[in-house]
C-alpha cells in the first residue's frame, strides 16, 4: 500500500529505533515463531541503510536517537562492561550520518545505551564508560518488561519481576542523576504501578515512558484490550502526575499489543491505524501535554503492523486539531529537550 506523505515538511525527531544484526539468532530457531520474532523476521538485519530507507520514505526527519537493543556487544569486555561496544557502533553510525554526505540528516544524533543498574553503585563505572565511548551518549535503558505468562514476551525474556522496586537497582538508578543522564523504562501495562513508585522516589530524575506504556493483547490478555483500558489509563494518568516524566507515543504497533492484530506490515492504512490507536495516544496527550509526549517509531520492531511512512502519517492524522506548537512539540520539540538535541531544530 502507497500513501500520500501528510505535511511532508514537518520537521521530526524519530526519538526511538534500533539498529542490529538478528540473524545468528534467526538461524539457530526452530519451530513456530512467536508474534514478535515473525515481526523482525524480515528485519533481521537492520542498519544504517536500512535507517536510511526508511525514514527517507517521504517524511521530512531530520535526527533520530537510537535506543539499546543488546546489539554488538563487545565480547572482550567484562561482562557488564561488554554494552560499551553497543555505543562504539553506534556513534559509528552516527558519524556515517554526520559526515555531509546525506545533508543535514542527522541519524542516531543521541545514543541511548544500556547498563545493569543491579550493581548498585557499581554501575557508575559502567556509566562512565559508555559516557567516554561517545559524545552523543545521553542515557540508558534498562528494561522490567515482565509477566507471568512467558507466551506474552516470548523470545525477548523476561526482567526480574518487581525489578523498578528492587533496592541494589535503585541505588544504581541514583547513579544516573550524578551524572545528568536521561532514563528509559520499559515495562508492561500490569506494572505501570512500578514506575509510578519509581517516579515518586526519584522526583529530578528524568524518566521516559516507552511505548505508552504497552497496553497487552497477546497470550493471556487476548482480546482484552477493550476490558483493560480503564486500569491502563488510569495508570498514565497518575504517573503524568510526575512532571519528571515524560512519555513516548509509539509502540502499539508492536506484536505484543496486537494493534493491529496483523502482521507483519499487513497491508493496514494510516487511517485505520490512527482510528485503532487514537484512544491511547489522545489519552497519554491529554494527560501528559504536547510538552512531555513524543512521536516515536520504535522501529524495526514496530513494522509489525505499520510501515514507516504509513506510521508516521497515522501520528499526522491524530494531530489533525493541534496547533503548529503542539505540533512542534510532539513531532520533534519534546525529544530535542529531553536528549539535548535543539540545536538540531529548525529556527
Amino acid at each position: 500500500m502507497t500513501e500520500s506523505i501528510i505535511e511532508p515538511d514537518l520537521p521530526i525527531i524519530d526519538p526511538h529505533h534500533h539498529l542490529w544484526d538478528l540473524r545468528p539468532l534467526f538461524g539457530a530457531m526452530q519451530g513456530p515463531l512467536h508474534p514478535f520474532s515473525a515481526a523482525l523476521s524480515d528485519a533481521a538485519y537492520y542498519a544504517f541503510d536500512d535507517l536510511y530507507s526508511d525514514t527517507h520514505s517521504g517524511h521530512n526527519v531530520i535526527a533520530t536517537v537510537f535506543l539499546e537493543c543488546h546489539a554488538f556487544y563487545d565480547a572482550a569486555r567484562g561482562q557488564h562492561l561488554q554494552s560499551v561496544g553497543e555505543v562504539e557502533f553506534v556513534n559509528g553510525v552516527a558519524a556515517q550520518g554526520a559526515s555531509g554526505l546525506y545533508g543535514a540528516y542527522r541519524p542516531c544524533a543521541a545514543i541511548v545505551g544500556h547498563a545493569d543498574l543491579t550493581l548498585g553503585a557499581g554501575a557508575g563505572v559502567v556509566l562512565d564508560a559508555l559516557s567516554a565511548a561517545s559524545p552523543r551518549f545521553v542515557g540508558i535503558r534498562h528494561s522490567a518488561a515482565w509477566d507471568a505468562d512467558p507466551e506474552v514476551l516470548g523470545p525477548v525474556g523476561r526482567a526480574p519481576e518487581g525489578l523498578y522496586r528492587d533496592a541494589a537497582f535503585r541505588e544504581g538508578f541514583a547513579e544516573l542523576g550524578k551524572r545528568g543522564l536521561t532514563f528509559d523504562a520499559w515495562l508492561l501495562e500490569p506494572q505501570l504501578g512500578d514506575l509510578l513508585d519509581l517516579a515518586r522516589a526519584f522526583p529530578d530524575q528524568p524518566i521516559v515512558m516507552d511505548h505508552c506504556g504497552t497496553p497487552l493483547g497477546i497470550g493471556t490478555y487476548r482480546g482484552k484490550l477493550h476490558e483493560n483500558f480503564d486500569r491502563w489509563r488510569a495508570s498514565v494518568r497518575a504517573i503524568a502526575e510526575c512532571e519528571n516524566v515524560t512519555v513516548k507515543l509509539g509502540g502499539l504497533a508492536m506484536a505484543f499489543c496486537q494493534l493491529p492484530d496483523k502482521g507483519p506490515m499487513a497491508g493496514t492504512g494510516s487511517e485505520d491505524l490512527a482510528a485503532m490507536w487514537r484512544p491511547y495516544i489522545e489519552t497519554c496527550i491529554e494527560a501528559f501535554g504536547p510538552d512531555r509526549a513524543m512521536f516515536e517509531s520504535n522501529y524495526p520492531v514496530d513494522r509489525w503492523g505499520a510501515s514507516y511512512a504509513e506510521l508516521w502519517n497515522a501520528f499526522k492524522r491524530l494531530t489533525t486539531g493541534a496547533s503548529s506548537d503542539e505540533k512542534r512539540a510532539l513531532f520533534a520539540g519534546t525529544a530535542a529537550r529531553v536528549y539535548g538535541l535543539e540545536h538540531l531544530l529548525p529556527v
